[in-house]
């Protein structure tokens, strides 16, 4: 679908994209936590880590998401979905305050879901999306990479896509010492914050990394990343993985690369999710003083 924006006397044409948002991962890191629900079921203080994702995309535009789950992820379809009997006791009981924002959840968005049969990567689980996304650009959120911004990060990626007419990764600056965690690009720059991708390498150690720029889980995917990821040999840890898929589309098409602006925190690392709650208890003024309190008293 394109929507037609008037501005400056210029007609101006936005795709309405689809959300596509993997979510299959097993979620070892935080054992035992996971082991019997989704880790990105894990809350920060009273919402878990998917919904910030699925608002994120609401707040860019989007209002049609497909989550890819997998077995063990039951718990993500019942959150997002409405429930009658705790809608009505909460009526009966009249916290309306409570209500509104459980109704809220399950109105945010018309949310699909689709199970990976296997888990044979991130690669492989956005294959899954090729039917519900159709011949069009699409915007993949990961589910467990929460960030924080006044401007949504993939509301960013739109606005960059909207430019360039091209797929869009989400990047940042990461010590030397840590770019062996991270996909990271080799790329020319083409703006204060913008990147053309020459290539992208999966988990490079320090010393052949072709940059400190890495990858994080934001990512506008032309539909020819489907063809790419069918052609893509399985890489590290015997999964297909989809940093290896842009790179081989990257070889066919442009691809862009955009410096978000934006505080990001990996929901799967312990020490993020610790750093994660406390930025959001601050972003919260029931919480903000007596967060500042509590880290002033402690003996550090």
């Amino acid at each position: 679908m394109i929507k037609i924006l008037i501005k400056k006397s210029l007609f101006l044409f936005e795709l309405e994209m689809k959300a596509v948002i993997p979510a299959a991962g097993l979620g070892t890191r935080f054992l035992p936590a996971t082991k019997a629900q989704p880790k990105e079921m894990l809350p920060l203080i009273d919402k878990p880590v998917i919904q910030f994702v699925v608002e994120e995309a609401v707040n860019s535009g989007i209002d049609d998401i497909l989550i890819i789950t997998g077995r063990g992820k039951r718990a993500i379809e019942d959150h997002f979905d409405k429930s009658f009997e705790l809608e009505h006791m909460l009526e009966d009981k009249g916290k309306y305050d409570l209500l509104e924002k459980v109704r809220q959840i399950s109105d945010l968005a018309d949310i699909h879901y689709i199970r990976q049969r296997q888990a044979k990567g991130l690669g492989d689980a956005i294959l899954y999306a090729r039917k519900h996304v159709g011949n069009e650009p699409f915007v993949v959120l990961l589910g467990d990479d929460v960030i924080f911004s006044n401007k949504p990060c993939s509301r960013q990626l739109i606005d960059c896509y909207n430019k360039h007419r091209s797929s869009v990764i989400a990047v940042h600056k990461v010590p030397m010492e840590m770019i062996h965690h991270y996909g990271v690009i080799k790329g020319k720059k083409t703006g204060d914050t913008e990147y053309r991708v020459e290539s992208l390498v999966e988990k490079p150690d320090k010393k052949n990394a072709p940059s400190n720029l890495a990858i994080i889980g934001r990512y506008i995917l032309s539909p020819g990343i489907f063809e790419a990821i069918k052609k893509t040999e399985s890489g590290k840890g015997g999964e297909i993985q989809l940093t290896d898929a842009i790179n081989n589309l990257a070889q066919k098409e442009k691809v862009y690369a955009l410096e978000f602006v934006g505080e990001r925190y990996d929901m799967g690392n312990k020490k993020d999710h610790i750093k994660g709650t406390i930025q959001y208890a601050l972003s919260r003024e029931e919480f903000k003083q007596d967060t500042i309190d509590y880290i002033k008293s402690l003996k550090l």
